[in-house]
This record gives structure tokens, sequence and C-alpha cells, in this order.
């Protein structure tokens, strides 16, 4: 059994393929679409923070600090824009949140303040970058006897031109997959990222935290205890900043470079992945019969070999369950992909050929050469 699953997370979210009969969308590429008349069609995606509300609860109570959630806010916004964006170009309708709290042990005033701030300040972001997100509300709800501390999710809803949407049908033999950086620093970031986002946290919050954390507070563990070594305030110049900032470091917002690329290239674009829920496994739902070779991947991200190395987590699994320094894939048409890495290096965010398209026999592949070994799934 996987170190991940052991602590009751399936990276292959098991199960969920039975609600695909229910399904009444039109076009099922990377989120469902719904026709809506006029040429147009409708996404309706809702997606989470994870498991990280658990550590802005740690530091929280640490610190008695509320401002420790607001990075939250960009967690849910990028996971929800950043996965409807592999749809095509689309125009934001609305977007709720959804905030569930144990009341008892947490201040809710405190905490919907911090995160008010905190989703205010990254629309007004997307605002200048040229994505205007209405918010709508949402929904609070005390579950005191639910929960044991606080969960986080929104949903967006956004219109696709049909003729615009990216199927992943049109991946072809010898197209390139352009990979985007989830660390470091672009042009429209304050501050450096650790490349974590919203996937894998549970794991590595459970190799890296202290064993104190799990007895002061017996909330957080989910019935297995921390067995790291590190405080949350720990400094690591490995990492260039401590360790809980490292966990929290917000995700990514990839749409704005994204939209940009697609108003550019065009049909240079086949398809798109926001390595979420899988990591750089992900691309195994996009397309048909299609074999992704990645093999030139860059270096991971120090907090990814950090966790590696605390953890002793395989490498096999590593790359199944983080994005392991590459958060969003472009597979593009080979003559397209200098133009690709151009327009998202002009928002200072890192990007290269990470791999090639091949023929497969009969299922989607994917294939991660590193220097610790070759690994294949599918």
């Amino acid at each position: 059994m996987s170190l991940y699953r052991s602590l009751g997370v399936d990276a292959g979210k098991e199960g969920t393929e039975l609600f695909l009969p229910l399904l009444e969308a039109d076009l099922r590429p990377f989120c469902p679409v719904g026709r809506r008349g006029g040429g147009e069609g409708v996404v309706l995606h809702t997606d989470g923070a994870g498991s990280k509300p658990q550590q802005s609860y740690l530091h929280w109570r640490e610190t008695g600090d509320p401002s420790w959630f607001q990075g939250l806010a960009q967690d849910v916004l990028a996971m929800n824009l950043d996965d409807v964006v592999c749809v095509g170009p689309f125009r934001p309708l609305a977007f709720v949140d959804y905030l569930a709290v144990n009341s008892r042990l947490l201040p809710k005033r405190e905490l919907l303040s911090s995160l008010a701030r905190g989703f205010g300040k990254v629309l007004r972001g997307l605002g200048e970058l040229g994505i205007r997100v209405p918010f709508l509300g949402g929904e609070t709800a005390d579950l005191p006897d639910q929960l044991r501390t606080l969960d986080l999710s929104g949903a967006l809803a956004a219109l696709v031109r049909l003729s615009e949407v990216r199927r992943g049908e049109g991946v072809r033999e010898g197209d390139l997959i352009v990979g985007l950086r989830s660390g470091g620093k672009t042009r429209y970031e304050r501050r450096e990222n650790s490349g974590l986002m919203c996937n894998g946290v549970t794991l590595a919050r459970h190799v890296l935290m202290s064993s104190e954390y799990t007895r002061r507070y017996p909330e957080l563990g989910g019935g297995r205890g921390y067995r790291g070594r590190f405080r949350f305030d720990d400094y690591s110049d490995e990492l260039g900043m401590t360790v809980g900032e490292a966990l929290l470091s917000p995700t990514r917002l990839f749409s704005p470079v994204v939209l940009r690329i697609l108003k550019r290239v065009g049909e240079g674009v086949r398809a798109m992945v926001h390595n979420t829920g899988g990591g750089l496994t992900k691309s195994l739902r996009v397309g048909r019969n299609v074999v992704y070779v990645k093999d030139s991947l860059p270096e991971p991200d120090p907090l990814f070999l950090l966790v590696q190395r605390e953890g002793r987590v395989e490498w096999r699994e590593m790359y199944q369950v983080f994005n392991m320094g590459v958060g969003f894939e472009l597979v593009v048409d080979p003559e397209e992909a200098e133009e690709v890495v151009r327009i998202s290096e002009g928002f200072g965010l890192g990007a290269g050929v990470i791999g090639r398209c091949e023929r497969g026999r009969g299922r989607n592949r994917v294939i991660i050469k590193s220097r610790w070994g070759k690994f294949e799934y599918g």
C-alpha cells in the first residue's frame, strides 16, 4: 500500500467513474461542458483547498493570528480557474464559495474576515490581469458534530465557445508537451512559491510536521499522528522559507498566462492539463490512445525533495501524488512550442518542453524518465 493511501487518500479517486452515466454533458474534455445554444457551452466546476485548511489551522493555533487563513482563498480560486481554462478560452459567469467550520474550535467571525480579505485581494489581482470573476456569495455551515476543523471549497460557472473547446482528441503523435512551473516567483506574484499547490498536502504535512502537534491538537492528523521533525516556523535554507510557509504557499494562478497563450497560439494548443489530483499522471485522462513521454522534466522544487527524503516516499509515488514542479501542461504543435514558452516567460513564469506525445496501443499511458528511474502509468 502506498504511503498516501495509508493516510486515507486515494490519488486515483477510485469510484468517481460511477457518476459518469449520470452526466448530461454534451462534451467531456478536462471539465464537462453542456450546450447552451448559439454555439456556446457552459462549464460548472467545483474544487477546494484540499487539506491545506488543516495547516492554516495549526498556524492559527500556534500564533492566534487568523491571517494564516487568507491564502486559502487563492487556493480555491486557482483550483477552479486553472481547471476550467483547460477546456479553452472562457468567460467567468459567477463564483461562489462554501465554508464548513467547527464553530466550537474556531472563531468564525475572525475566520470569515480573513477569508473575505483573501478573496477580495485575489479577485482584484485577477481583474488587473484581465479576468473579472463575479463573486455571488456562497454558504457558511456550522458543523461542529461533523468536522474536526474546517473545509473550504468553491464553484465556478463559465461560458465557452464550443468551437474553441479543447477535447483532447486533437493530440497527435509528435506533439510536444510544454510544462509551466508551479514554484518560484512570477511577475504577478508578491513572493516565492514552494510549488506544492493543493494536492499531496496530507502526505507532506504528515511526514514534515512534528508529532508534538497531533499530541497537542488531536483534531489534527485524522487518526494518524504527524511523524515529522519540523515545527511550522522552522526556517529552511533549502526551501528559502519556513516549512510552514512552504506548505501554505498558495496554488499558482495559471489561467491568466494560459488565456494569453490561447489568444496568441490558437489551435496550436491541442490540449491542456492542470496537474492536481494524480500529479504528473493527470494527463492520462486527456485524449485517446496517447503515450505521454515526459523525459525532460525540470528539477523538482526543494519542497518535493524534502518530502521524499523525510518520508522515504517511493519516487514512483512522488510523481503520482505531486506535480513535482510542473503545475500545468500544454500539448502543442511542435512549431508553436517556442512561442508558448516565450509568452509564459514574459510573465516571469518558468516554462519549457518536458516531453512529447507518441501513439499508444489501445489506452493512454504516461512514461516518466528521471534520474531516479523510469516509471510507467496507465
